[in-house]
Protein backbone atom coordinates (compact mmCIF):
# COMPACT_ATOMS: atom_id res chain seq x y z
CA UNK A 1 0.00 0.00 0.00
CA UNK A 2 2.86 2.37 0.88
CA UNK A 3 4.57 1.55 -2.43
CA UNK A 4 1.38 2.45 -4.34
CA UNK A 5 1.10 5.79 -2.50
CA UNK A 6 4.70 6.72 -3.33
CA UNK A 7 4.21 5.84 -6.99
CA UNK A 8 1.07 8.00 -7.14
CA UNK A 9 2.86 10.97 -5.57
CA UNK A 10 5.78 10.68 -7.99
CA UNK A 11 3.37 10.50 -10.94
CA UNK A 12 1.57 13.62 -9.78
CA UNK A 13 4.81 15.57 -9.41
CA UNK A 14 5.94 14.47 -12.85
CA UNK A 15 2.64 15.63 -14.35
CA UNK A 16 2.95 19.04 -12.67
CA UNK A 17 6.48 19.45 -13.99
CA UNK A 18 5.28 18.62 -17.53
CA UNK A 19 2.53 21.26 -17.32
CA UNK A 20 4.99 23.91 -16.21
CA UNK A 21 7.34 23.19 -19.11
CA UNK A 22 4.65 23.35 -21.84
CA UNK A 23 5.15 26.73 -23.56
CA UNK A 24 2.15 29.05 -23.71
CA UNK A 25 0.69 29.73 -27.14
CA UNK A 26 2.02 32.95 -28.62
CA UNK A 27 -0.53 35.73 -28.69
CA UNK A 28 -1.21 36.95 -32.23
CA UNK A 29 0.19 40.40 -32.79
CA UNK A 30 -2.34 43.03 -33.90
CA UNK A 31 -2.18 43.98 -37.56
CA UNK A 32 -4.01 46.70 -39.44
CA UNK A 33 -6.90 47.38 -41.81
CA UNK A 34 -7.05 50.33 -44.18
CA UNK A 35 -9.85 51.65 -46.41
CA UNK A 36 -9.37 54.24 -49.15
CA UNK A 37 -11.63 55.52 -51.90
CA UNK A 38 -10.58 57.24 -55.10
CA UNK A 39 -12.80 58.39 -57.95
CA UNK A 40 -12.70 54.94 -59.54
CA UNK A 41 -11.46 52.39 -57.00
CA UNK A 42 -12.06 51.29 -53.43
CA UNK A 43 -9.15 49.78 -51.49
CA UNK A 44 -9.72 47.64 -48.41
CA UNK A 45 -6.38 46.26 -47.21
CA UNK A 46 -5.65 44.02 -44.23
CA UNK A 47 -2.15 43.14 -43.07
CA UNK A 48 -0.47 41.45 -40.09
CA UNK A 49 1.94 43.21 -37.74
CA UNK A 50 4.86 44.20 -39.99
CA UNK A 51 8.25 42.92 -38.71
CA UNK A 52 11.72 43.16 -40.16
CA UNK A 53 12.72 39.98 -41.95
CA UNK A 54 9.26 38.41 -41.90
CA UNK A 55 7.02 38.16 -44.96
CA UNK A 56 3.88 40.10 -44.14
CA UNK A 57 1.11 38.70 -46.29
CA UNK A 58 -1.26 41.50 -47.27
CA UNK A 59 -4.90 41.01 -48.30
CA UNK A 60 -5.56 43.76 -50.84
CA UNK A 61 -9.25 43.99 -51.84
CA UNK A 62 -9.92 46.16 -54.88
CA UNK A 63 -13.40 47.20 -56.03
CA UNK A 64 -14.28 48.90 -59.31
CA UNK A 65 -16.51 51.83 -58.24
CA UNK A 66 -18.14 52.11 -61.66
CA UNK A 67 -20.16 48.95 -60.96
CA UNK A 68 -18.92 47.89 -57.46
CA UNK A 69 -17.57 44.63 -58.85
CA UNK A 70 -14.22 43.07 -57.86
CA UNK A 71 -11.17 43.61 -60.05
CA UNK A 72 -10.91 40.28 -61.85
CA UNK A 73 -7.61 40.82 -63.64
CA UNK A 74 -4.66 43.15 -63.90
CA UNK A 75 -1.38 43.93 -62.19
CA UNK A 76 -0.81 45.82 -58.96
CA UNK A 77 2.50 47.28 -57.84
CA UNK A 78 3.14 48.21 -54.20
CA UNK A 79 5.94 50.72 -53.56
CA UNK A 80 6.93 51.16 -49.88
CA UNK A 81 9.06 54.30 -49.45
CA UNK A 82 10.84 54.71 -46.07
CA UNK A 83 10.43 58.09 -44.43
CA UNK A 84 14.02 57.92 -43.20
CA UNK A 85 15.34 57.72 -46.75
CA UNK A 86 16.84 54.91 -48.74
CA UNK A 87 15.68 52.69 -51.55
CA UNK A 88 11.97 51.87 -51.66
CA UNK A 89 10.70 48.30 -51.43
CA UNK A 90 8.73 47.33 -54.55
CA UNK A 91 6.44 44.29 -54.74
CA UNK A 92 4.19 43.41 -57.68
CA UNK A 93 1.51 40.84 -58.37
CA UNK A 94 0.27 40.17 -61.90
CA UNK A 95 -3.11 38.57 -61.15
CA UNK A 96 -5.45 38.38 -58.16
CA UNK A 97 -5.50 35.20 -56.07
CA UNK A 98 -9.29 35.37 -56.20
CA UNK A 99 -11.62 37.92 -57.84
CA UNK A 100 -10.83 41.28 -56.24
CA UNK A 101 -8.22 39.94 -53.79
CA UNK A 102 -4.44 40.26 -54.16
CA UNK A 103 -1.97 38.74 -51.68
CA UNK A 104 1.50 40.31 -51.94
CA UNK A 105 4.00 39.41 -49.19
CA UNK A 106 6.73 42.07 -48.85
CA UNK A 107 9.80 41.43 -46.66
CA UNK A 108 11.15 44.57 -44.97
CA UNK A 109 14.84 44.93 -44.15
CA UNK A 110 14.61 48.00 -41.93
CA UNK A 111 12.22 49.22 -39.28
CA UNK A 112 10.51 52.57 -39.56
CA UNK A 113 7.56 54.41 -41.08
CA UNK A 114 6.75 53.81 -44.73
CA UNK A 115 4.49 55.54 -47.24
CA UNK A 116 2.81 53.11 -49.63
CA UNK A 117 1.66 53.77 -53.16
CA UNK A 118 -0.43 51.10 -54.91
CA UNK A 119 -0.55 51.36 -58.69
CA UNK A 120 -3.43 49.49 -60.34
CA UNK A 121 -3.25 48.52 -63.99
CA UNK A 122 -6.36 46.57 -64.95
CA UNK A 123 -8.81 46.53 -67.88
CA UNK A 124 -11.41 47.62 -65.31
CA UNK A 125 -9.45 50.45 -63.71
CA UNK A 126 -6.17 52.34 -63.75
CA UNK A 127 -5.45 54.05 -60.48
CA UNK A 128 -2.84 55.26 -58.01
CA UNK A 129 -3.77 54.84 -54.34
CA UNK A 130 -1.71 56.42 -51.54
CA UNK A 131 -1.52 54.83 -48.09
CA UNK A 132 0.72 56.78 -45.67
CA UNK A 133 2.10 55.85 -42.25
CA UNK A 134 2.70 52.10 -42.35
CA UNK A 135 4.85 51.09 -39.36
CA UNK A 136 7.43 48.31 -39.54
CA UNK A 137 8.89 47.04 -36.22
CA UNK A 138 12.29 45.57 -35.50
CA UNK A 139 11.05 42.84 -33.13
CA UNK A 140 7.69 41.51 -31.86
CA UNK A 141 7.93 43.21 -28.46
CA UNK A 142 8.02 46.60 -30.20
CA UNK A 143 4.54 46.08 -31.64
CA UNK A 144 1.95 48.09 -29.67
CA UNK A 145 -0.84 46.13 -28.08
CA UNK A 146 -4.28 46.05 -29.59
CA UNK A 147 -6.36 49.12 -28.81
CA UNK A 148 -9.71 48.64 -27.12
CA UNK A 149 -12.38 48.58 -29.80
CA UNK A 150 -15.57 50.58 -29.52
CA UNK A 151 -19.06 49.36 -30.30
CA UNK A 152 -18.95 46.75 -33.04
CA UNK A 153 -20.57 47.69 -36.31
CA UNK A 154 -22.46 45.61 -38.85
CA UNK A 155 -20.23 43.11 -40.64
CA UNK A 156 -20.80 42.79 -44.39
CA UNK A 157 -17.78 41.25 -46.11
CA UNK A 158 -16.38 42.32 -49.46
CA UNK A 159 -17.41 38.98 -50.95
CA UNK A 160 -20.99 39.66 -49.81
CA UNK A 161 -20.89 43.16 -51.25
CA UNK A 162 -19.61 41.95 -54.60
CA UNK A 163 -22.36 39.33 -54.83
CA UNK A 164 -25.21 41.68 -53.85
CA UNK A 165 -27.04 43.06 -56.93
CA UNK A 166 -27.24 46.85 -56.92
CA UNK A 167 -24.90 47.39 -53.98
CA UNK A 168 -23.18 50.78 -54.09
CA UNK A 169 -21.96 53.58 -51.84
CA UNK A 170 -21.55 57.34 -52.23
CA UNK A 171 -19.86 60.13 -50.31
CA UNK A 172 -22.12 62.42 -48.30
CA UNK A 173 -21.57 65.90 -49.71
CA UNK A 174 -22.77 69.42 -49.16
CA UNK A 175 -25.40 71.30 -51.10
CA UNK A 176 -28.76 73.02 -50.90
CA UNK A 177 -32.30 71.78 -51.29
CA UNK A 178 -35.70 73.41 -51.06
CA UNK A 179 -36.88 73.74 -47.47
CA UNK A 180 -39.85 71.47 -46.87
CA UNK A 181 -42.26 70.19 -44.24
CA UNK A 182 -44.06 66.89 -43.92
CA UNK A 183 -47.75 66.07 -43.78
CA UNK A 184 -49.99 63.04 -43.99
CA UNK A 185 -51.97 62.38 -47.15
CA UNK A 186 -53.59 59.80 -49.41
CA UNK A 187 -53.61 58.73 -53.04
CA UNK A 188 -56.90 59.52 -54.81
CA UNK A 189 -57.98 59.08 -58.44
CA UNK A 190 -57.31 61.99 -60.76
CA UNK A 191 -60.36 63.81 -62.15
CA UNK A 192 -61.95 61.92 -65.03
CA UNK A 193 -59.95 58.77 -64.28
CA UNK A 194 -62.43 57.00 -61.99
CA UNK A 195 -65.94 55.77 -62.70
CA UNK A 196 -68.59 53.77 -60.84
CA UNK A 197 -70.85 51.82 -63.17
CA UNK A 198 -74.35 51.39 -61.74
CA UNK A 199 -77.41 49.43 -62.91
CA UNK A 200 -79.70 51.86 -64.78
CA UNK A 201 -82.75 49.62 -64.16
CA UNK A 202 -83.88 46.75 -61.98
CA UNK A 203 -82.83 43.51 -63.58
CA UNK A 204 -80.99 40.23 -63.46
CA UNK A 205 -77.38 39.60 -64.49
CA UNK A 206 -77.52 37.46 -67.60
CA UNK A 207 -75.41 34.32 -67.28
CA UNK A 208 -74.59 34.53 -70.97
CA UNK A 209 -72.74 37.80 -70.48
CA UNK A 210 -70.85 36.97 -67.30
CA UNK A 211 -68.31 34.64 -68.94
CA UNK A 212 -66.52 37.54 -70.60
CA UNK A 213 -67.04 39.93 -67.73
CA UNK A 214 -63.69 41.43 -66.58
CA UNK A 215 -62.35 40.73 -63.10
CA UNK A 216 -60.61 43.13 -60.68
CA UNK A 217 -57.16 44.07 -61.93
CA UNK A 218 -58.03 43.45 -65.57
CA UNK A 219 -57.60 46.33 -68.02
CA UNK A 220 -60.61 47.38 -70.09
CA UNK A 221 -61.06 49.89 -72.89
CA UNK A 222 -63.74 52.56 -73.04
CA UNK A 223 -66.95 50.99 -74.35
CA UNK A 224 -65.88 47.45 -73.42
CA UNK A 225 -68.72 45.11 -72.43
CA UNK A 226 -68.80 44.59 -68.67
CA UNK A 227 -72.06 42.66 -68.19
CA UNK A 228 -75.55 42.11 -69.64
CA UNK A 229 -78.79 42.81 -67.70
CA UNK A 230 -82.20 41.32 -68.36
CA UNK A 231 -84.87 43.85 -67.27
CA UNK A 232 -87.20 42.87 -64.44
CA UNK A 233 -90.97 42.88 -65.04
CA UNK A 234 -92.47 45.80 -63.17
CA UNK A 235 -93.12 49.50 -63.38
CA UNK A 236 -89.98 51.41 -64.25
CA UNK A 237 -88.29 48.18 -65.29
CA UNK A 238 -88.95 45.76 -68.10
CA UNK A 239 -92.66 46.50 -68.55
CA UNK A 240 -92.08 50.25 -69.02
CA UNK A 241 -89.36 49.53 -71.55
CA UNK A 242 -91.52 46.91 -73.33
CA UNK A 243 -94.45 49.31 -73.53
CA UNK A 244 -92.25 52.13 -74.87
CA UNK A 245 -90.68 49.84 -77.41
CA UNK A 246 -94.10 48.62 -78.56
CA UNK A 247 -95.28 52.19 -78.93
CA UNK A 248 -92.22 52.96 -81.03
CA UNK A 249 -92.79 50.01 -83.35
CA UNK A 250 -96.44 50.99 -83.81
CA UNK A 251 -95.43 54.62 -84.46
CA UNK A 252 -92.90 53.47 -87.07
CA UNK A 253 -95.49 51.29 -88.81
CA UNK A 254 -98.11 54.06 -88.75
CA UNK A 255 -95.65 56.61 -90.11
CA UNK A 256 -94.61 54.32 -92.94
CA UNK A 257 -98.28 53.57 -93.84
CA UNK A 258 -99.20 57.29 -93.74
CA UNK A 259 -96.24 58.12 -95.99
CA UNK A 260 -97.43 55.60 -98.62
CA UNK A 261 -101.06 56.76 -98.46
CA UNK A 262 -100.12 60.43 -98.78
CA UNK A 263 -97.97 59.54 -101.78
CA UNK A 264 -101.04 57.83 -103.33
CA UNK A 265 -103.17 60.88 -102.40
CA UNK A 266 -105.44 58.55 -100.41
CA UNK A 267 -105.26 60.62 -97.20
CA UNK A 268 -104.56 64.29 -96.48
CA UNK A 269 -100.96 65.37 -95.69
CA UNK A 270 -101.90 66.34 -92.14
CA UNK A 271 -102.26 62.60 -91.34
CA UNK A 272 -98.54 62.10 -92.19
CA UNK A 273 -97.63 65.09 -90.05
CA UNK A 274 -99.58 63.59 -87.13
CA UNK A 275 -97.76 60.25 -87.64
CA UNK A 276 -94.40 62.03 -87.56
CA UNK A 277 -95.31 63.73 -84.27
CA UNK A 278 -96.31 60.39 -82.72
CA UNK A 279 -93.06 58.74 -83.94
CA UNK A 280 -90.93 61.50 -82.45
CA UNK A 281 -92.81 61.25 -79.13
CA UNK A 282 -92.31 57.44 -79.04
CA UNK A 283 -88.58 57.84 -79.62
CA UNK A 284 -88.28 60.43 -76.88
CA UNK A 285 -90.24 58.23 -74.46
CA UNK A 286 -87.90 55.29 -75.06
CA UNK A 287 -84.80 57.47 -74.81
CA UNK A 288 -86.04 58.89 -71.52
CA UNK A 289 -86.06 55.49 -69.85
CA UNK A 290 -82.83 54.40 -68.02
CA UNK A 291 -80.65 52.75 -70.64
CA UNK A 292 -83.45 53.15 -73.11
CA UNK A 293 -81.47 53.54 -76.32
CA UNK A 294 -78.89 50.92 -75.30
CA UNK A 295 -81.30 47.96 -75.25
CA UNK A 296 -80.59 45.31 -77.83
CA UNK A 297 -83.14 43.70 -80.14
CA UNK A 298 -83.59 40.76 -77.76
CA UNK A 299 -84.58 43.11 -74.92
CA UNK A 300 -81.35 42.88 -72.86
CA UNK A 301 -79.26 45.82 -71.69
CA UNK A 302 -75.45 45.73 -72.20
CA UNK A 303 -73.39 47.48 -69.51
CA UNK A 304 -70.31 49.17 -70.94
CA UNK A 305 -67.21 50.78 -69.42
CA UNK A 306 -67.37 54.60 -69.58
CA UNK A 307 -63.55 54.98 -69.41
CA UNK A 308 -60.40 53.01 -70.11
CA UNK A 309 -58.60 51.67 -67.05
CA UNK A 310 -58.36 48.83 -64.55
CA UNK A 311 -61.35 47.14 -62.95
CA UNK A 312 -61.13 48.02 -59.26
CA UNK A 313 -64.34 46.31 -58.08
CA UNK A 314 -66.92 43.88 -59.45
CA UNK A 315 -70.00 43.11 -57.35
CA UNK A 316 -72.04 40.90 -59.68
CA UNK A 317 -72.45 37.15 -60.18
CA UNK A 318 -74.45 35.13 -62.76
CA UNK A 319 -78.20 35.24 -62.11
CA UNK A 320 -77.98 37.81 -59.33
CA UNK A 321 -80.69 40.45 -59.17
CA UNK A 322 -79.70 44.09 -59.07
CA UNK A 323 -81.65 47.22 -58.26
CA UNK A 324 -81.57 50.45 -60.24
CA UNK A 325 -78.66 52.54 -58.96
CA UNK A 326 -76.77 49.58 -57.49
CA UNK A 327 -73.02 49.73 -58.20
CA UNK A 328 -71.84 46.92 -60.46
CA UNK A 329 -68.25 47.92 -61.29
CA UNK A 330 -65.70 50.58 -60.47
CA UNK A 331 -63.03 51.46 -63.04
CA UNK A 332 -59.87 53.44 -62.35
CA UNK A 333 -57.16 54.72 -64.68
CA UNK A 334 -54.05 54.80 -62.43
CA UNK A 335 -51.57 56.14 -64.98
CA UNK A 336 -51.98 59.56 -63.35
CA UNK A 337 -52.99 59.94 -59.69
CA UNK A 338 -53.60 62.77 -57.30
CA UNK A 339 -51.90 63.13 -53.92
CA UNK A 340 -54.15 64.84 -51.41
CA UNK A 341 -52.19 66.28 -48.48
CA UNK A 342 -53.69 67.86 -45.37
CA UNK A 343 -51.39 70.77 -44.61
CA UNK A 344 -51.38 72.79 -41.39
CA UNK A 345 -53.06 76.10 -42.10
CA UNK A 346 -49.93 78.13 -41.30
CA UNK A 347 -47.93 76.21 -43.92
CA UNK A 348 -50.49 76.39 -46.71
CA UNK A 349 -49.86 80.11 -47.08
CA UNK A 350 -46.24 79.37 -48.02
CA UNK A 351 -47.21 77.56 -51.22
CA UNK A 352 -47.49 78.87 -54.73
CA UNK A 353 -48.15 77.27 -58.12
CA UNK A 354 -44.47 76.50 -58.63
CA UNK A 355 -44.04 74.33 -55.53
CA UNK A 356 -43.63 70.57 -55.85
CA UNK A 357 -43.78 67.68 -53.42
CA UNK A 358 -42.36 64.23 -52.80
CA UNK A 359 -44.07 61.40 -50.97
CA UNK A 360 -43.45 57.97 -49.48
CA UNK A 361 -45.84 55.04 -49.34
CA UNK A 362 -45.79 52.88 -46.22
CA UNK A 363 -43.82 49.70 -46.89
CA UNK A 364 -42.04 51.06 -49.98
CA UNK A 365 -38.53 52.41 -49.43
CA UNK A 366 -38.79 54.76 -52.37
CA UNK A 367 -39.46 58.45 -52.81
CA UNK A 368 -42.00 59.47 -55.48
CA UNK A 369 -42.26 62.89 -57.09
CA UNK A 370 -45.41 64.99 -57.48
CA UNK A 371 -44.35 67.85 -59.71
CA UNK A 372 -47.68 69.56 -60.44
CA UNK A 373 -49.80 71.45 -57.92
CA UNK A 374 -53.48 71.04 -58.83
CA UNK A 375 -55.27 72.99 -56.13
CA UNK A 376 -55.01 74.60 -52.70
CA UNK A 377 -58.14 74.45 -50.57
CA UNK A 378 -59.88 77.71 -49.78
CA UNK A 379 -61.13 76.75 -46.31
CA UNK A 380 -59.52 75.51 -43.10
CA UNK A 381 -61.04 72.35 -41.66
CA UNK A 382 -62.41 73.44 -38.26
CA UNK A 383 -61.56 70.12 -36.59
CA UNK A 384 -58.03 69.42 -37.87
CA UNK A 385 -57.05 73.02 -38.70
CA UNK A 386 -55.64 71.81 -42.02
CA UNK A 387 -56.08 72.83 -45.64
CA UNK A 388 -56.39 70.19 -48.39
CA UNK A 389 -53.75 70.50 -51.11
CA UNK A 390 -53.73 68.29 -54.21
CA UNK A 391 -50.68 67.40 -56.31
CA UNK A 392 -50.54 65.33 -59.50
CA UNK A 393 -48.11 62.43 -59.93
CA UNK A 394 -47.33 60.30 -62.94
CA UNK A 395 -47.72 56.55 -62.31
CA UNK A 396 -46.76 54.68 -65.48
CA UNK A 397 -45.90 51.41 -63.72
CA UNK A 398 -48.99 51.45 -61.47
CA UNK A 399 -46.68 51.26 -58.43
CA UNK A 400 -48.71 53.92 -56.62
CA UNK A 401 -51.99 52.37 -55.52
CA UNK A 402 -55.12 54.48 -55.26
CA UNK A 403 -56.26 54.61 -51.64
CA UNK A 404 -52.76 54.26 -50.15
CA UNK A 405 -51.75 56.44 -47.20
CA UNK A 406 -48.65 58.53 -47.85
CA UNK A 407 -46.24 60.82 -46.05
CA UNK A 408 -45.91 63.96 -48.16
CA UNK A 409 -42.89 66.26 -48.11
CA UNK A 410 -44.03 69.64 -49.43
CA UNK A 411 -41.32 71.94 -50.76
CA UNK A 412 -41.31 75.69 -50.30
CA UNK A 413 -39.54 78.46 -52.23
CA UNK A 414 -36.94 78.83 -49.45
CA UNK A 415 -33.67 76.85 -49.59
CA UNK A 416 -31.45 75.28 -46.93
CA UNK A 417 -27.78 74.28 -47.13
CA UNK A 418 -26.00 71.43 -45.39
CA UNK A 419 -25.08 67.77 -45.74
CA UNK A 420 -26.85 66.03 -48.62
CA UNK A 421 -27.06 62.32 -49.45
CA UNK A 422 -28.86 60.37 -52.18
CA UNK A 423 -32.52 60.02 -51.27
CA UNK A 424 -32.41 56.33 -52.22
CA UNK A 425 -29.99 55.79 -49.32
CA UNK A 426 -32.75 56.54 -46.79
CA UNK A 427 -34.87 53.71 -45.39
CA UNK A 428 -38.05 53.98 -43.38
CA UNK A 429 -37.82 51.78 -40.28
CA UNK A 430 -40.88 51.98 -38.06
CA UNK A 431 -41.39 55.64 -38.90
CA UNK A 432 -37.73 56.59 -38.46
CA UNK A 433 -35.46 57.74 -41.30
CA UNK A 434 -32.40 55.47 -41.38
CA UNK A 435 -29.22 55.29 -43.47
CA UNK A 436 -26.19 53.01 -43.31
CA UNK A 437 -22.65 54.40 -43.32
CA UNK A 438 -19.60 52.39 -44.42
CA UNK A 439 -17.16 52.88 -41.54
CA UNK A 440 -14.50 50.79 -43.29
CA UNK A 441 -14.33 48.22 -46.06
CA UNK A 442 -16.39 45.58 -44.27
CA UNK A 443 -18.03 47.40 -41.36
CA UNK A 444 -21.21 49.48 -41.50
CA UNK A 445 -23.10 51.63 -39.00
CA UNK A 446 -26.81 52.31 -38.67
CA UNK A 447 -27.63 56.01 -38.34
CA UNK A 448 -30.91 57.67 -37.41
CA UNK A 449 -31.39 60.83 -39.44
CA UNK A 450 -33.11 64.16 -39.03
CA UNK A 451 -34.06 65.32 -42.51
CA UNK A 452 -34.63 68.81 -43.82
CA UNK A 453 -36.14 68.20 -47.24
CA UNK A 454 -35.44 66.50 -50.56
CA UNK A 455 -35.06 67.61 -54.15
CA UNK A 456 -33.74 66.15 -57.42
CA UNK A 457 -32.79 62.85 -55.81
CA UNK A 458 -30.93 64.44 -52.87
CA UNK A 459 -32.03 64.81 -49.26
CA UNK A 460 -30.77 67.31 -46.70
CA UNK A 461 -29.53 65.67 -43.48
CA UNK A 462 -29.73 67.92 -40.43
CA UNK A 463 -28.17 65.31 -38.13
CA UNK A 464 -26.90 61.73 -38.29
CA UNK A 465 -24.30 61.92 -41.07
CA UNK A 466 -21.28 64.16 -41.65
CA UNK A 467 -19.98 65.35 -45.00
CA UNK A 468 -17.31 63.00 -46.35
CA UNK A 469 -18.76 59.84 -44.82
CA UNK A 470 -19.52 56.98 -47.18
CA UNK A 471 -23.25 56.17 -47.38
CA UNK A 472 -24.82 52.99 -48.75
CA UNK A 473 -26.88 54.23 -51.69
CA UNK A 474 -27.84 50.90 -53.26
CA UNK A 475 -29.09 47.65 -51.67
CA UNK A 476 -29.12 49.32 -48.24
CA UNK A 477 -31.88 46.92 -47.23
CA UNK A 478 -29.34 44.06 -47.43
CA UNK A 479 -27.23 45.83 -44.82
CA UNK A 480 -30.31 46.13 -42.65
CA UNK A 481 -30.89 42.36 -42.96
CA UNK A 482 -27.26 41.75 -42.00
CA UNK A 483 -27.77 43.92 -38.91
CA UNK A 484 -30.73 41.79 -37.84
CA UNK A 485 -28.85 38.50 -38.23
CA UNK A 486 -27.52 36.94 -35.04
CA UNK A 487 -25.13 34.67 -36.95
CA UNK A 488 -21.49 35.64 -37.19
CA UNK A 489 -20.58 35.65 -40.90
CA UNK A 490 -17.91 33.23 -41.95
CA UNK A 491 -14.83 35.08 -43.13
CA UNK A 492 -14.63 34.22 -46.79
CA UNK A 493 -11.33 35.91 -47.66
CA UNK A 494 -8.84 33.82 -49.52
CA UNK A 495 -5.76 35.31 -47.86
Amino acid sequence: MKKLLVVALLAGLTACNRQETVPAAEEELPGGAITRWTDSTELFMEHPALLVGQAGKFAVHLTDLTDFAPLRSGRITLTFTPRSGGAPLVVAQDTPRAPGIYGPAPVFTAAGTYDLVIEVSSPQARDRIQVPDLHVYAKPEDVPGATEEGEAGISFLKEQQWKTPGFETRFAGTGSVARSFESSGEVIPAAGRFAEVSAPIDGMVAASGIAGSPIPGQRVARGALLAVLTPSVGEGGGSAYASARRELREAIDEHERARRLVAAEAIPARRLHEAEIRLQAARETLAGLPGGTAFTSDGTLPIQSPISGLVAQRTISPGSRVAAGQMLFSIVDPSVVWIKANLPAQHASMLDRGTTAAFRIAGLNRLFEARKLISIGGMVDPASRTVPVIYEAQNPGNTIKVGANVLVSVRTAQRSEGVVIPTVAILDEEGKSIAYVQADGETFERRELTLGGSERGLSLVLSGIRAGERVVSGAAYQIRLASLSTAVPAHGHEH
